[in-house]
């Protein structure tokens, strides 16, 4: 299948998509204490994406009979990705959240990710974090035209375990645009030279998914949480990527003079 590459209509959109994501990502992110649900901050997100006109693209999504219950994914700890917000789970000190806002308006996405630490975290958490977030950066500057995708899965693999961690294998990055995944799929590793060639107008979501022991992961029972293998902590960070020729644009990026104000939920 084609990579989608967007004309000026497209990217005008698709930047329009993603300031919003953002903006509900860095808004989400300034309600993660100990002692809120993650219940409490799917509803949040809600408020937020309703306050500025958009709609929840994960609301609903459907993988053959089961459609995914939460407005935002919300992974703790071992959970890698896809965690739905639950009133039975209540953030304690020194838990990581991973934060995964993925919304669309006017028929294109924004999505993008940050996993942020609850009240003091360990030195070792506090590492995952930072190694995950350079390797992110490490990607998107190869995101370069005339480079070719695996330049970008090599870097965040290379950093990664350099640093005594590990990719996940299971998922990807991928195209996004007037569908949530587009081609091309974008490992978090591989070869340099390998894959397809990167060309202006493609948007790329980059998303180190980084796990402290084993890649491997497994599928919960609610048939959607993607968590470790051997219960290791796991770390997501992500960005809309427009390529041009003048280097990589990060497109979510927030608008901080129009955040909404919404309310914690619980005490």
């Amino acid at each position: 299948m084609a990579i989608p590459i967007k004309n000026s209509a497209a990217i005008t959109k698709m930047r329009e998509a993603s300031a919003i994501a953002a903006t509900v990502l860095y808004t989400l992110r300034e309600h993660v204490a100990p002692g809120i649900t993650t219940y409490d901050l799917d509803q949040i997100g809600r408020e937020l994406m309703q306050k500025l006109g958009a709609r929840s693209a994960c609301y609903g999504y459907q993988i053959g009979s089961r459609r995914f219950p939460a407005y935002t994914c919300l992974s703790v700890n071992e959970e890698v990705v896809h965690g739905i917000g639950s009133m039975k789970r209540v953030l304690s000190d020194g838990d990581i959240i991973a934060l995964d806002v993925v919304l669309e308006v006017d028929g294109y996405i924004g999505d993008n990710a940050i996993t942020v630490p609850v009240g003091t975290i360990s030195s070792a958490k506090q590492k995952l974090l930072r190694v995950t977030e350079e390797a992110l950066r490490l990607g998107i500057a190869q995101a370069t035209v005339g480079n070719r995708i695996g330049d970008i899965s090599h870097a965040v693999q290379t950093h990664v375990e350099r640093n005594g961690f590990s990719v996940v294998r299971d998922m990807v990055g991928h195209g996004v645009g007037a569908s949530m995944h587009e081609e091309p799929q974008i490992p978090n590793f591989g070869r340099r030279g390998k894959g397809e060639i990167i060309r202006p107008g493609m948007t790329l979501a980059i998303e180190p998914m980084v796990n402290v022991g084993n890649w491997r992961t497994k599928t919960l029972r609610d048939g959607w949480t993607i968590t470790t293998v051997d219960n290791s902590d796991s770390a997501h960070f992500e960005h809309t990527v427009l390529t041009t020729e003048q280097g990589p644009e990060v497109l979510t990026i927030p608008r901080l003079d129009s955040s909404p104000t919404v309310h914690a939920l619980t005490a």
